[in-house]
């Protein structure tokens, strides 16, 4: 188009800045559809889009996570319990990094058939857990919502200096 066409200088500046903001926004666009619904999660499951997850997060280098998971290799899970559970540790993941000032943290996942348990655990300045009741953050109302949605059972378990440990179990 820009071949064709017979433009002055600053048309020329203005069609190839006009350019460089078009290739951004598409760039910006990718990068939040991906975040809604990552490749990963729809193409391999659960187990690789976690273990992804975690990688990046590992190069980020805000946090070192240590993924794990017993019998999720290769198993069915509703797209909507996997989507919900992906979230879940994604939003735990950011908390810690946003608040706990950790260095390392533990992303486990465990299928035993009839259920899923997720526990995120980190080395982080822990917290007084009676403060989420009075929470208005929208993350941890974001966690909480999902695990109910799945009918799960949460349990946070924090000390000030001892880190904090979430544990959701969630009945398939």
């Amino acid at each position: 188009m820009k071949g064709n066409l017979v433009m002055t200088e600053s048309n020329v500046q203005a069609f190839e800045r006009s350019m460089d903001m078009l290739d951004s926004s598409i760039k910006e666009m990718r990068r939040v559809a991906h975040n809604m619904m990552p490749e990963a999660l729809v193409k391999f499951g659960l187990d690789t889009a976690l273990k992804d997850f975690c990688n990046d997060v590992n190069n980020m280098g805000a946090l070192q996570v240590s993924y794990q998971s017993i019998g999720l290799h290769d198993v069915a899970i509703p797209q909507i319990t996997a989507i919900t559970i992906y979230r879940i540790v994604q939003e735990l993941t950011h908390n810690i990094i946003k608040h706990a000032a950790a260095k390392s943290a533990v992303v486990q996942v465990t299928n035993d058939g009839n259920k899923i348990a997720i526990t995120v655990e980190d080395d982080g300045k822990g917290f007084d857990t009676a403060i989420l009741n009075q929470s208005k953050g929208m993350g941890w109302g974001n966690i909480k919502s999902r695990v109910d949605f799945l009918k799960g059972i949460l349990d946070v378990q924090s000390e000030n200096g001892k880190g904090t440990s979430v544990h959701i179990e969630i009945n398939i």
